[in-house]
């Protein structure tokens, strides 16, 4: 933006105020414009794992703002565009029309008509569609709509007032009134879900930062009018992706087949059959990394000798996943790079140890703590009213908006951040019998049964697989307290981690490992960087300790038995024991929406057996008899 006092944080161009998303900043709102308006100095991020799943040529992220008078050389991060257009003056409540034209450098639209020249406010509603549009409200039409002698055709002038009756409350007591003739209506009802169709409005088919020049798209959509920070305004369709080592197995020494290897290009060079397009693969590659073409078909040759001795599993339905379950899960399998560097740790727990340690140390298959990893966080588009899957396909309400909203996107806005975390494994056979037991299968499919009536369910089911398994709910609540304790001993905010789930179901026919894990990591690079913190945690005697408090601290809620005895919770009952005061968290840390949690399949409840259960028994007794001695 123009304004360096109105700048944001790079990771804050994906989410919240990615392209499409509402920025209200000291009293002023924007919306931030599609990738065409992105400047040419945006840096490229590489992820070609996640490239390749999303059908993309790269990635960029918005460019750092330099300190000093350059910030003010000329735009070089993304374009922001005023909206809504129609403001008012908190003053003598005129409104105004706004228009690019009456835009100041460094300065905020003033009402010219008061002398002390207040700053003008936006007005608090605006109209969406289900299609993705999003326009400001025809006032004028509706000041006119209820008028009595004064009709919007006798009336052209687009001169309003926006005022504020002491003598009603709620949205009565706001009302859009003609400054020409008595014509005006209140506010009430506009919330409505017909009320723009019935007084004559419809959708424009245009997006705010769409120029005169562009086209609108014919949109039969009913248009719905909202409030400009309603939730509903504004549902961002986000991947990422974790950058392990190459799969093939290459020195990281080797700087040169590292860079061949990250090519965007490489996994379809490294999959093609030869012939033309192999060629030309290979020619564009060599010119893009400056090395001769024969050496890129050295590197080629030396994949499929080597693939044998380090070999990830095919991505299936470009399940990213995959590879970094194989990546966590057997640590001494990869090669550690500069951004990628993981090493097993255990527990540190002995026989001589509590029984509630032995028991905890017996649940658990793997720990890995990660020095360092990158991850890329891409905007592939965003949706309004009502969220669609995570595929971008759409579902009953909202439909997907590309970030490019005239052609198909060559490349998105990505931000990379780099950070710490800690690995844990679940023992495969413990949690597999655990799965059987029939009263969790008969819990689990209530949950199931919520989750296939959802509108999320094609979103939540890009997580969870075809099938809901109960280890899925189970971790995912386990990753959530995991969060909530790392906040209190790590030195991170709870804000500032995030959760990656593996307990994905894979279609029948697979013959893939099994996955039953959490990985929990720093997720703003920017802001804390690598504290070291989460490593500290991960390592003896901390993590047993933390994971010990963590049980013993789900089994209590503020708002409980409602919390515990619950059958249905949050939207479309998709959670059960899992409320604010005992499991949420904020959006940035939970990777589907805080759904699908449940406190019962972590440590019990009734007849339903939770996973830790026994570790949970075996505390609270060894807490008791040191407590009463005898």
């Amino acid at each position: 933006m123009k304004d360096i006092r109105r700048k944001v944080r790079r990771a804050q161009t994906i989410v919240p105020f990615g392209v499409g998303g509402i920025l209200d900043i000291r009293g002023e709102s924007f919306v931030a414009a599609d990738i065409r308006s992105w400047a040419a100095s945006a840096e490229r991020v590489e992820s070609p794992r996640l490239a390749q799943k999303l059908g993309v040529q790269e990635f960029r992220a918005a460019p750092v703002i330099p300190s000093g008078k350059a910030a003010f050389a000329s735009r070089i991060g993304p374009t922001y565009v005023r909206f809504p257009k129609w403001l008012f003056c908190p003053r003598c409540r005129n409104m105004l029309l706004w228009h690019p034209g009456r835009e100041v450098r460094d300065g905020q639209p003033a009402c010219g008509r008061c002398s002390e020249r207040p700053q003008l406010a936006p007005m608090r509603f605006i109209q969406l569609c289900k299609a993705g549009h999003m326009a400001d409200i025809d006032w004028h039409r509706w000041a006119h709509s209820r008028s009595e002698g004064h009709s919007q055709r006798q009336c052209q002038a687009q001169r309003l007032r926006f005022l504020a009756s002491p003598d009603s409350s709620g949205l009565e007591a706001l009302r859009v009134v003609c400054a020409i003739c008595p014509a005006g209506r209140s506010l009430a009802g506009i919330s409505q879900k017909n009320i723009l169709a019935q007084t004559g409005l419809s959708c424009p088919g245009t997006h705010p930062w769409d120029s005169e020049s562009d086209e609108a798209d014919p949109c039969e959509e009913k248009p719905r009018a909202v409030q400009r920070g309603a939730s509903n305004v504004y549902f961002p369709i986000t991947h990422s992706a974790i950058d392990i080592p190459a799969p093939e197995g290459l020195s990281e020494d080797d700087e040169t087949v590292q860079k061949i290897v990250n090519n965007p290009l490489w996994p379809h060079f490294k999959d093609a059959d030869g012939g033309p397009v192999s060629d030309n693969l290979k020619a564009a590659i060599a010119l893009q990394c400056d090395v001769p073409e024969a050496f890129v078909e050295a590197v080629r040759r030396r994949h499929f000798d080597e693939v044998t001795t380090v070999s990830y599993p095919t991505d299936f339905d470009h399940d990213l996943s995959i590879a970094e379950w194989a990546a966590f899960s057997e640590p001494e399998s990869v090669t550690n790079s500069k951004t990628f560097f993981v090493r097993r740790v255990d527990l540190g727990i002995g026989p001589d140890d509590p029984e509630s340690l032995r028991k905890l140390r017996a649940g658990f298959s793997a720990v890995v703590v990660a020095d360092r990893v990158r991850e890329v966080r891409a905007l592939e588009g965003f949706s309004r009213y009502e969220p669609v899957s995570g595929d971008g396909e759409e579902e009953q309400g909202g439909r997907f908006v590309s970030v490019n909203t005239h052609r198909r996107a060559s490349w998105l806005p990505a931000v990379e951040t780099y950070g710490e975390g800690i690995f844990i494994a679940v023992d495969e056979e413990r949690v597999s019998a655990w799965e059987q037991l029939p009263s969790v299968r008969d819990w689990t499919r209530n949950i199931e049964t919520n989750l296939g009536a959802s509108f999320k369910a094609d979103r939540l089911r890009g997580k969870s697989g075809p099938i809901l398994l109960p280890r899925f709910v189970m971790l995912h609540t386990l990753a959530h307290h995991f969060i909530r304790q790392l906040s209190y001993d790590s030195g991170y905010n709870a804000a500032s981690l995030r959760e990656r789930v593996y307990a994905r179901s894979h279609a029948p026919g697979l013959d893939l490992a099994p996955q039953a894990g959490v990985f929990i990591y720093t997720a703003a690079g920017d802001a804390e960087g690598t504290l070291g913190g989460l490593v500290r945690q991960g390592q003896p005697p901390n993590l047993a300790e933390t994971l010990i408090r963590l049980l013993e601290s789900a089994q209590w809620c503020s708002q409980d038995p409602l919390c515990a005895d619950s059958t249905g919770r949050s939207l479309a009952n998709l959670n059960r024991a899992a409320c604010h005061a005992c499991t949420l968290l904020p959006e940035t840390c939970c990777e589907i929406d805080n759904s699908l949690l449940d406190r019962t399949l972590l440590i019990g409840e009734g007849d339903v057996p939770g996973f830790f259960r026994d570790v949970l028994q075996a505390a609270l007794e060894e807490s008791a008899g040191a407590v009463d001695p005898s």
